[in-house]
C-alpha cells in the first residue's frame, strides 16, 4: 500500500491557480503493531515538509503585498535576492528576503529594506520562543534541548546558550513592562477610601526565602544568595505566584503591587502578608495598602522552638525544678495567645538559668535561646493572637509559601539541578517559572503575537480534493 500526502493552497483570488503539491508517499505492507499509522521520523518529515510549503507561500505572497508603495502606490523595485533563516517549532527554515528600492516618493527613508528580515527580528517565531522558554523553566537546558530535538522535526539542534539567550530575552520583555519602583503605592486619601465599592475579601499573601548556590565569572563556588518567592491568594482562593533575587532586583516592590492590582486591589480592601520576619521580606510588604497587617508566620516560631526543645534534651532548670522542654511550652502557650510580655520573661529566665550552669553543653542552647529571644522581640508587633485567628479560620501560617520555595526553587534551581547561577540568569529564569506554573505564559505571547490566538475552526472540505 501506497500513502501519498499533498498539500493544496488555494488562493484568495479565483484567477489565481490553486497549487497541489505533495508533501510525502510512505509505502506499507502488512499491518503489524510496529507498522501501524506514523512513525516518529515520518511525522518529523512530514511536519517540515507541509511548513517548507506553507512559509514558501506565505512569504511569496507576503513580499508582492510589500512591493506596492503605500503612499503612492507604485511598484518598488527589487535591488537583489537573499536569503535569512528562521527557527520554527517544525524545522529550520530558508526564506526568500529580497530588498526592495525605496520608493522616491520618500526620500527620508532608507534607500533599500527587506520586507521578510524586518518582520521576523528575532529569527525565531513566537510559538518556537515559548516552548523554548517554557520547558526551560521546567527542565535543565540541555535536556530541553534534547527534548525538543527528539520530538520536533529540527534539522539543526538548538543549543543550551540558544536556550539561555531566548529565555533571558522574554524575561526581559517582562521586566521592561514593569512600572517605576516607588515606596509606596497608597493612592486618594480616607475620604476617598469610603467611597470606594464594597472590598472583595481580604488578600493573603505568603512570603518566604530560600538560597541558591551562587557563580561568578571570577569564581566558580560564590556561596549562594537569596531569592523571595511567594503567594498571593484571593477570597475564592486563586493564587499567583512571584518570585525575585533579593538585592538584584531593582523594582521588587512594584512587581509585588502589580500582582495585588491585577487581583483587583482596592485601596480599601485588607491584605494580610505572612512572612518569616526577615528584614528583606518585611521591607517588600510595605506600602501597598492602607489595610495591610503583617503577621509573624506560626510556623517559623514552632519550628524554631522544636531546635530549641531538641538541643535542651538533658539539660535542666532549677526554678520550680521543672525541665527545659516545659519551659518552652510555657513559651509557645505564650505566644499563641498574644502574651508577648509574659513570653519574652520566661525566656530571659531561661537564659540566665542555662548560662548559669557553665556546661559545655549548655553553650549552644545559650546562643540559640538568645537569638530567639531577639527575634520575638524585633518581631513582636506583628505577634497576633493566634488562638482566635485559627478559631475564625483565617491564615496564621505560610506553609503556602513553604511549599512555594520548593516547588519554584528547590525543584529546579536546587534539589533537582545541582549547579550554580549568577543573580541574572536565576532571577530571569524566575519570571519565566513563575509565569509557566501559573500557566500564564501562553497569555502573555498571545497578548504580545495576537495571531497565536486560536483562529477560526477548519472548515470541512467542500468536495473531492483535485488530484496533481
Amino acid at each position: 500500500m501506497r500513502i501519498r500526502i499533498q498539500v493544496i493552497i488555494e488562493a484568495d483570488h479565483e484567477a489565481t491557480a490553486t497549487c497541489v503539491e505533495e508533501v510525502a508517499c510512505f509505502e506499507r505492507g502488512s499491518l503489524s503493531p510496529e507498522m501501524l499509522g506514523l512513525r516518529l521520523e515520518e511525522a518529523k518529515q512530514l511536519l517540515a515538509g507541509v511548513q517548507h510549503i506553507m512559509t514558501a507561500q506565505q512569504v511569496e505572497e507576503y513580499v508582492e503585498q510589500q512591493r506596492q508603495c503605500s503612499h503612492c502606490q507604485q511598484p518598488l523595485a527589487y535591488k537583489g535576492h537573499h536569503q535569512i533563516g528562521l527557527r520554527t517549532l517544525f524545522g529550520k527554515l530558508t526564506l526568500e528576503s529580497p530588498r526592495l528600492y525605496t520608493c522616491s516618493c520618500q526620500p527620508h527613508q532608507k534607500r533599500s529594506w527587506s520586507p521578510v528580515a524586518v518582520l521576523f527580528p528575532q529569527r525565531s517565531t513566537p510559538e518556537l520562543l515559548c516552548q523554548e522558554v517554557r520547558w526551560a523553566s521546567l527542565l535543565s537546558y540541555g535536556v530541553t534541548v534534547k527534548l525538543l530535538s527528539d520530538l520536533l522535526p529540527m534539522e539543526h539542534q538548538l543549543s543550551t546558550s540558544t536556550i539561555s539567550r531566548h529565555v533571558h530575552q522574554v524575561a526581559e520583555r517582562l521586566e521592561g513592562e514593569l512600572g517605576d519602583e516607588q515606596s509606596s503605592f497608597i493612592e486618594g486619601c480616607p475620604d476617598q477610601w469610603y467611597h470606594l465599592p464594597e472590598p472583595p475579601a481580604p488578600l493573603v499573601v505568603s512570603l518566604d526565602g530560600g538560597y541558591v548556590h551562587a557563580r561568578s565569572k571570577e569564581q566558580r563556588k560564590d556561596g549562594s544568595f537569596e531569592v523571595i518567592v511567594g503567594t498571593s491568594t484571593t477570597g475564592d482562593g486563586a493564587t499567583t505566584r512571584f518570585g525575585l533575587v533579593s538585592g538584584y532586583d531593582t523594582k521588587p516592590r512594584r512587581r509585588l503591587f502589580e500582582i495585588l492590582r491585577a487581583q483587583g486591589l482596592q485601596m480599601n480592601q485588607a491584605i494580610t502578608f505572612l512572612t518569616d520576619g526577615g528584614d528583606t521580606v518585611r521591607d517588600l510588604t510595605e506600602g501597598h495598602s492602607p489595610q495591610s497587617s503583617h503577621i509573624l508566620d506560626w510556623f517559623h516560631i514552632t519550628m524554631r522552638l522544636t531546635v530549641l526543645s531538641q538541643m535542651a534534651k538533658g539539660v535542666s532548670v532549677k526554678q520550680k525544678g521543672e525541665q527545659f522542654e516545659e519551659e518552652l511550652e510555657r513559651v509557645k502557650w505564650f505566644l499563641w495567645h498574644s502574651n508577648v510580655y509574659k513570653a519574652l520573661q520566661v525566656l530571659e529566665c531561661l537564659e540566665l538559668e542555662v548560662d548559669a550552669q557553665a556546661s559545655p553543653e549548655a553553650r549552644k542552647p545559650v546562643r540559640t535561646l538568645h537569638e530567639f529571644e531577639q527575634y520575638i522581640r524585633t518581631n513582636q508587633s506583628s505577634i497576633p493572637n493566634y488562638g482566635d485567628r485559627y478559631r475564625n479560620e483565617e491564615a496564621i501560617s505560610s506553609a503556602v509559601a513553604e511549599s512555594t520555595v520548593n516547588q519554584i526553587v528547590s525543584r529546579r534551581f536546587v534539589k533537582k539541578q545541582q549547579m550554580r547561577w549568577t543573580r541574572r540568569g536565576a532571577h530571569l529564569l524566575l519570571q519565566i517559572r513563575t509565569r509557566v506554573l501559573d500557566d500564564t505564559l501562553l497569555t502573555t505571547f498571545q497578548r504580545w503575537y495576537p495571531g497565536m490566538e486560536a483562529g477560526e475552526s477548519p472548515r470541512e472540505p467542500a468536495g473531492k480534493c483535485p488530484t496533481k
